[in-house]
């Protein structure tokens, strides 16, 4: 934390305990939880806030932890949401906090967007320069296992009603402290698919006694490749991708089952369906040719993440009159990752924003890479953004 002169923008208030918010950060990252099991991260973040005033509500989802701050008497209510769930994945940073249990770590940066956010509250109970109701959302198992679904699910919004909800994620290749948000589409919709391609097993010697299920799974992969490109509009996006294709044990026997592990994707709802029903049509057709039968186990996973387009200018016009047109990713394009606040984002209109984690050796590691980890110069940058959004949001009249 030294050159501070070349320290992306942040509020004073808020870079005085900057030192207190990077040993967070640096504990949680030290010791990784995965998805619904975010028990000591959740047990730090409930006491951090019940020490600075806010009401904390337990339970959601398993693990998750909601904060209540209230000021004023205005009862506009928004949500801010972190993640705080780990990967499975064994980390090779070398740093000095890196994570002390082998084969889970952060590589996606939720423990910087936890303590970001418990920055943000610090200094909002500490000032309360806003008129109305704040809820803090730490949300388990981003990755993959639908914890915002989960809270929903449990009745965050019966509980915790929101007029507008918030996200904020880093991204590894956006200088830091540069921000960057798509209205609309903004993310990819997350889908598995598994094929499973039931044949005739056999000797090897005498395969027109059998009906090989990887000849036919085979076929199979080669037709479904032909679906984005002659079935999706050349202008919209959609993505199939074989992640593993497992079948048999020994070179002298065909085996009787394939199955084809499938990530498919899209930024249009309508395109998620498409790319859904053509699935099905060629598993089925391509398995008939062959004499095979398939079986298709399609699950939706987390849906298109859509940037409500007002809320999203607000964002944006937070961030150009805090740091000028250089505070934003210029002609920002979607990412076809996948978030699962989008399912927060079907309920309540909202903003997903990004901010730089740097480029380079400096935070620019890509996530869900065993060598990642989080930019601390950004943190302050991160909490200074989310109290400009309170402030702003919940303006006093």
């Amino acid at each position: 934390m030294n050159d501070t002169a070349l320290l992306p923008p942040a509020l004073e208030a808020i870079r005085a305990h900057e030192a207190e918010m990077v040993d967070i950060r640096h504990q949680i990252h030290a010791n990784p939880e995965l998805g619904f099991q975010e028990n000591d991260t959740s047990d730090l973040v409930a006491a951090r806030l019940e020490r600075w005033g806010w009401e904390v509500h337990r339970g959601l989802g398993g693990t998750g932890v909601v904060g209540t701050l209230r000021a004023g008497t205005s009862t506009r209510r928004i949500g801010l949401r972190a993640d705080m769930d780990a990967l499975p994945i064994a980390e090779t940073s070398g740093k000095a906090w890196a994570s002390k249990v082998f084969g889970k770590m952060h590589a996606c940066g939720h423990d910087g967007h936890t303590a970001m956010l418990l920055s943000a509250a610090r200094h909002l109970a500490a000032t309360r320069q806003f008129d109305g109701i704040v809820h803090a959302v730490f949300q388990p198992a981003e990755e993959g296992l639908g914890g915002a679904r989960k809270m929903l699910e449990d009745g965050f919004l019966d509980l915790f009603p929101c007029d507008a909800m918030f996200g904020m994620h880093n991204g590894p290749g956006i200088p830091e402290g540069q921000f960057m948000a798509v209205p609309g589409c903004a993310m990819a919709s997350a889908d598995t698919c598994i094929i499973t391609v039931k044949g005739v097993g056999g000797h090897a010697a005498f395969p027109h006694n059998a009906v090989d299920p990887i000849l036919v799974g085979s076929a199979m992969v080669m037709a479904l490749q032909s679906v984005v490109s002659r079935n999706v509009p050349p202008l919209q996006t959609g993505i199939i991708s074989l992640g593993a294709f497992l079948a048999g044990d020994a070179p002298n026997v065909i085996p009787g089952t394939a199955e084809l592990r499938l990530s498919v994707r899209a930024m249009q709802p309508e395109i998620r369906d498409l790319l859904e029903r053509r699935i099905h049509e060629i598993a089925s057709a391509v398995a008939q040719t062959y004499g095979a039968t398939a079986d298709v186990n399609y699950m939706r996973r987390y849906p298109v993440l859509m940037n409500d387009p007002t809320q999203t200018a607000f964002c944006l016009d937070l961030v150009r009159d805090w740091l000028g047109e250089t505070g934003l990713v210029p002609k920002p394009e979607p990412v076809p990752a996948s978030e699962d606040f989008a399912f927060f984002l079907e309920k309540v209109p909202g903003c997903f924003i990004n901010i730089g984690n740097g480029v380079g050796s400096v935070g620019g590691c890509m996530v869900h890479n065993a060598g990642y980890d989080f930019n601390d110069r950004i943190l302050s940058t991160g909490a200074t953004y989310w109290v400009k959004l309170v402030e702003r949001w919940l303006a006093k009249v």
